[in-house]
């Protein structure tokens, strides 16, 4: 069981030993309710020294036990659901919530979280039917239900009825002011891969238009418009596309690096593709801008310029993927080897002072020198080093 688990379980039950000596001195007289108090108190105590030891069986036992003894507490049996689901026994979990819901005597707020309960047990059971209805009919007579409207998107997302996830999102949006624009916008992307690929271009747009509505900065609908302007030979259009998908998160660039080098070609755009490599070279650091402007350096500047960039780069931001352009671009030109080896030796006592040559195998905690007890999880013995590209 994780660690989160036993973080839910106390919360979930601290209130238990304190509502189970207020309603005991409210049901009998002073002596009998502060043996109850003590007792029950006594139990969950024991229960919870069972968990801090790491004896989960034996404290979930407990804590039921001290559930059951208060039958009649309505908080008490929503702890008691709250246990039998996460330990899998979800028919128990649904008997005991629907049991709630049918009592007399409940107050709204009470009836309203009995069936957040249920609903949340007829989705770990898989009937995600009866969980829709469910969030639904709580959506429909109270509005101000955010728990149903997040589960209902989920289950929406599970069924990938995207229509239904955006209206919900909308509405949990309002009812609870948490921007849901970049989640709206991937539903709306996913509406538009489903147009894609069923020919229906116009649908498609529409949907890429939506999108950018609910999130102006979605990379994924920059990388959709661009494979629809290509698919549609409008080069020029893709290009604006995907020139705005790394500036607006530089981390996708390699996404759209080469369906937009291709484009810049079929132009005979290279000042335009020079200029965004440049930018892309400041801004990225990877190596893949810096090989593609070296392409387009050689092309127009000769092996020599390019040689020069790549090494002026390599030494900047030490690359395997830098070294063998160096490597590359020094084949033709035996004078230049002499050199060309000295650069790559510097490269590589970089490349080797810089990575992490041991590794912790529990929490993987990296290191360049080596600890006997980790300095991350404390574990002993469990530093060893790492094999890769660089040797060990």
């Amino acid at each position: 069981m994780s660690p989160n688990f036993f973080q839910y379980l106390l919360i979930a039950l601290l209130p238990i030993a304190a509502l189970s000596g207020w309603y005991a001195g409210r049901r009998g007289g002073a002596v009998q309710s502060g043996r109850r108090m003590r007792r029950l108190s006594s139990t969950y105590f024991r229960g919870l020294n069972y968990l801090l030891n790491e004896q989960p069986d034996k404290a979930i036992e407990l804590f039921l036990q001290l559930a059951e003894a208060e039958k009649d507490t309505v908080e008490t049996q929503f702890s008691l659901g709250y246990l039998f689901r996460r330990r899998g026994e979800v028919d128990r979990a649904i008997r005991l919530h629907q049991g709630l819901i049918a009592r007399s005597g409940l107050s709204d707020e009470q009836r309203k979280y009995a069936m957040l309960e249920l609903g949340e047990d007829y989705m770990r059971a898989g009937l995600l039917d009866r969980a829709e209805t469910l969030f639904t009919d709580l959506v429909q007579a109270d509005v101000s239900v955010p728990q149903a409207l997040r589960h209902l998107i989920s289950i929406y997302q599970s069924e990938r009825d995207w229509d239904k996830a955006i209206a919900h999102a909308r509405s949990y949006e309002k009812a609870t002011d948490e921007p849901m624009g970049p989640l709206i916008a991937q539903f709306q992307c996913e509406l538009a891969e489903q147009a894609r690929m069923q020919g229906d271009t116009e649908t498609a747009r529409a949907r890429i238009a939506d999108a950018y509505a609910a999130d102006p900065h979605s990379t994924r609908a920059g990388i959709l418009e661009g494979q629809l302007e290509i698919a549609a030979g409008n080069d020029a259009a893709a290009i604006r596309a995907f020139e705005r998908v790394p500036r607006q998160d530089i981390d996708y660039l390699p996404a759209v690096l080469k369906p937009l080098l291709d484009a810049y070609q079929r132009g005979h755009d290279s000042g335009r593709a020079r200029a965004f490599l440049a930018e892309m070279v400041e801004r990225y650091p990877g190596f893949s801008p810096v090989l593609a402007l070296s392409r387009i350096v050689r092309d127009e500047e000769g092996v020599e310029a390019a040689r020069r960039f790549v090494s002026r780069q390599v030494r900047q931001r030490p690359s395997i993927r830098g070294q063998a352009a160096m490597i590359d671009l020094s084949l033709d030109d035996p004078a230049e080897a002499t050199a060309t080896l000295a650069t790559l030796k510097q490269i590589s006592d970089q490349l080797l002072l810089s990575s992490p040559a041991f590794r912790c195998s529990r929490c993987g905690f990296r290191a360049r020198a080596h600890h006997w007890q980790c300095p991350s999880c404390k574990n002993w013995g469990t530093i060893k080093p790492q094999y890769n590209l660089l040797g060990e």
